[in-house]
């Protein structure tokens, strides 16, 4: 019976059966999509490559991720998560490793570009993956675990990759060659893993009993592999809102992921090693603004300040860091800075996924995230051309502040537009 279900223990397995090991494949995702930042001085000089061209390469990897985005839908659909994220990382992983072995610009872009078109339907997958495991209260936590592997790649990835970027003229390449090809290496070997680990839905979960079966086919959303896609969604404002407000989040993310190593070796001279100690500061800061943000979201049942305010708090407190140049204080601040970015976030996916019918929940879920996918196209280069223009990285970091202000604007917005959508 359903009185006899405890849905706290069903919260706990799915985080810890599924949303847990999802960590590991969007850890790696993020990994080798983020380690180029510490191979660009050293692979530019090599290359030849321009600030300007840098920005290009790092941010044409979002046009694959674009354009894989609706195909991986459909593969999800077709043949499950399970064979979606072996097919994504053996691809992703491959292409990653080549990049270590890239000789000109034209290819270092061609490879960026399959890299994002493998990494494409990862993120939509999970979060649809999911949907179907997590109960309405434990959605923000749930669909935030997974996310906490962006701030932990470059938390682990930091030291990590200043460490193998030592690795110069070892057996004659650069450290930086060394350093893309051993980050890519796990991908290609976890992808085989995924094919016998993932169950396609709570039906086929053996760690949940009969009866907690039943009761998530009745509380969480029904599987959008098994829904037709309703386009009608798109018309819904709130689906459009929530997709400027994920562009607008996670471009404050991708410039910093992009531009925040050299800012700080500008800054201080640090060696590789330090500077990835130093930049990891502010990712410790948004793995835990993801969580304790998104589980007071969960135990409140409220969403929309809980993304407004942690962008608010984002955007003052980059502002401050700029202000207060070099030191312990500016550390501090970009910490903050990294807390609030985290928050919002981890919160923000409960707020699409609650306002769409099951029918259009793939093609609403997919269609915010190429929007926000879209953030790492513009931002990146965006960055190069004002570092280009300015000379500094005042201009760059301006422009991450901005965007995320407009966040603080947008989640107020979606919360507005979905109270008065609720009967």
């Amino acid at each position: 019976m359903e009185s006899d279900v405890d849905a706290d223990r069903i919260g706990r397995r799915v985080r810890l059966r599924l949303a847990l090991p999802c960590i590991g494949f969007l850890l790696l995702s993020s990994l080798d999509r983020a380690n180029l930042s510490f191979a660009a001085a050293a692979m530019s000089a090599e290359l030849g490559l321009t600030p300007t061209q840098y920005g290009f390469g790092a941010g044409v990897l979002f046009a694959g991720f674009l354009l894989g985005q609706y195909p991986s839908l459909f593969l999800y659909q077709r043949v499950g998560m399970a064979r979606l994220i072996a097919a994504c990382a053996l691809v992703w992983g491959c292409s990653a490793a080549a990049l270590g072995f890239t000789a000109t610009a034209g290819n270092f872009y061609l490879l960026r570009v399959v890299l994002g078109a493998a990494e494409g339907g990862l993120a939509p997958g999970i979060v649809l993956y999911l949907s179907q495991f997590a109960s309405q209260r434990e959605r923000a936590a749930t669909f935030a675990l997974p996310m906490l592997a962006i701030p932990a790649s470059i938390v682990i990835g930091g030291p990590l990759s200043g460490w193998l970027m030592r690795m110069n003229n070892t057996l004659g390449l650069p450290g930086w060659r060394w350093m893309l090809l051993i980050e890519a290496l796990p991908t290609i070997a976890l992808a085989f893993a995924a094919l016998v680990y993932f169950p396609g839905g709570p039906a086929e979960a053996r760690w949940l009993s009969a009866a907690e079966q039943r009761w998530l086919a009745q509380h969480a959303a029904r599987s959008a592999r098994r829904q037709g896609n309703d386009w009608s969604g798109l018309r819904r404002r709130a689906v459009w809102i929530a997709a400027l407000l994920w562009f607008c989040l996670l471009s404050g993310s991708y410039g910093l992921i992009f531009w925040l190593p050299q800012t700080v070796a500008a800054l201080t001279r640090l060696n590789p090693l330090a500077i990835g100690i130093v930049g990891a500061l502010p990712w410790i800061g948004v793995g835990l603004g993801m969580y304790f943000v998104s589980r007071r979201s969960d135990r409140t049942g409220e969403r929309r300040l809980h993304t407004a305010v942690p962008a608010a708090v984002a955007a003052i407190a980059l502002l401050a860091a700029l202000g207060l140049g070099p030191g312990a204080a500016a550390a501090g601040a970009l910490f903050i800075a990294g807390l609030g970015l985290g928050g919002a976030q981890g919160t923000f996916w409960a707020l699409p996924v609650q306002s769409l019918p099951p029918a259009a929940l793939g093609i609403g879920v997919v269609a915010v995230n190429i929007c926000g996918s879209a953030g790492g196209l513009v931002m990146p280069p965006a960055m190069g051309f004002a570092r280009a223009h300015t000379g500094g990285f005042t201009g760059p970091m301006l422009l991450v502040v901005g965007v995320l202000a407009i966040a603080t604007v947008l989640a107020l917005a979606l919360g507005a537009s979905r109270t008065r959508a609720t009967p």
